[in-house]
């Protein structure tokens, strides 16, 4: 009996678990401490009232046998997808048809599990910094190599997204096959335009390379000529897999829902990703639940749209007090325009980890460590618009006090 060897070769926690346990070790010593956090990318705002009411009506629904629904498809209810469709592909111009839209619960699960249909021998370009998952299942799967002392595989293309290249990173100089690309960005909350994504789907096109876009953020975006779906791009349909999710939009990020398109045009050798990909979800996922799909289906409504346009404009209020806050104290900030996020330089140099215990100690406000999402984030700290209004005017406060 053996174990997969590549999942010891990362390490034992997940960057959050790791801040998690600083908190709460933090919070042992100081009983009293009024800890405000801006680290993790979890939401705060309950769910808009039409989803509620959505699920609300779909729970009585399953109280009653002939309404009641047992599994669910495993690719998701036409009626959801018949909405995606209508209100996130068709509103764009995008011609998207519902088998080629797979519902799910999450984007971190599928941009984990997308790997399953891919071939462990693919170079993998990852930009740095970077979402941990992109790296870490890569690792488990066996694609990763080996680590050198800067947290660098041997076998990934990084693409370094630094304050050099505006956080946009190059195009490969050497063949890779599959391309995460992250916009609006997690971690640095930095956006490409329409002309920079084209170069992209042109590079992918040209050396027969899947570009894996997650636009997780996207309903952040307000700037002119930034692409919410890679598929307004011409060519994309033929290099581009992307992810989608209502946790950010729509605060679901407890009730887990969200959904990845591949167009049957995708193909690698021959073979439609897209019924890779159907088959893979048939196997290993029992799909999400009918009542979770019913709210979601509501969020796309009218007055769903309406209550969750509502929601993320109060995050961008929090991003805003954020970014002109500590920008005016002097810090150099970036991001937090079409995204909740905010990527701050850490003050005279210091470390990202020494960022963080010197907030956490001295001012008591949480963020996450720049050097957790690659090496190309250390010196830099990520802040997040997802608290209450008043405890993030207090965290800027705070830290304009140091």
């Amino acid at each position: 009996m053996k174990v997969n060897e590549n999942f010891l070769k990362i390490k034992n926690n997940y960057l959050f678990s790791d801040i998690a346990k600083k908190i709460a070790a933090y919070k042992e010593a100081h009983p009293g401490a009024d800890v405000i956090r801006l680290g993790i990318g979890d939401v705060t705002k309950p769910l808009p009232a039409a989803a509620i009411e959505a699920m609300k009506k779909a729970v009585e629904e399953m109280a009653h046998e002939e309404t009641f629904r047992g599994y669910p498809p495993e690719w998701g209810y036409d009626f959801l997808k018949e909405a995606i469709v209508k209100n996130d592909f068709e509103t764009l111009g995008v011609d998207i048809k519902t088998d080629e839209v797979f519902v799910s619960d999450g984007a971190k699960s599928d941009t984990g599990n997308i790997g399953d249909i891919f071939s462990v021998d693919n170079k993998v370009a990852l930009c740095d910094p970077i979402y941990p998952v992109y790296a870490d299942t890569n690792v488990m799967a066996g694609r990763a190599g080996v680590s050198d002392e800067n947290g660098r595989w041997s076998n990934f293309y990084y693409m370094p997204c630094t304050e050099d290249n505006g956080f946009v990173p190059e195009l490969p100089k050497e063949h890779v096959d599959i391309i995460y690309l992250c916009f609006p960005n997690n971690p640095t909350g930095m956006t490409i335009t329409k002309d920079e994504l084209k170069l992209w789907v042109d590079y992918a096109n040209k050396n027969g390379s899947v570009i894996l876009f997650d636009a997780a953020y996207e309903a952040f975006i307000k700037t002119e000529n930034v692409p919410h779906s890679i598929f307004e791009i011409d060519g994309a349909k033929t290099c581009a897999i992307e992810f989608r999710s209502f946790s950010k939009t729509a605060g679901f990020t407890g009730t887990r829902c969200a959904y990845t398109v591949i167009p049957h045009e995708l193909k690698v050798d021959g073979v439609e990703l897209n019924k890779l990909w159907a088959r893979r979800q048939a196997t290993k996922f029992n799909g999400v639940s009918y009542i979770t799909q019913r709210g979601a289906e509501a969020v796309l409504s009218g007055e769903g749209k309406k209550q969750a346009r509502d929601i993320i404009e109060f995050y961008h209020n929090n991003a805003h007090v954020i970014y002109h806050g500590l920008k005016d104290a002097g810090y150099t900030v970036y991001g937090g325009i079409d995204s909740p996020y905010i990527w701050l330089k850490t003050p005279n140099g210091i470390s990202s980890w020494e960022f963080f215990d010197l907030l956490l100690n001295k001012v008591q406000v949480v963020g996450t460590p720049g050097s957790g999402f690659g090496p190309a984030g250390e010196g830099f700290f990520r802040l997040t618009a997802f608290g209450s209004a008043d405890k993030t005017k207090e965290a800027v406060e705070r830290i304009k006090s140091l």
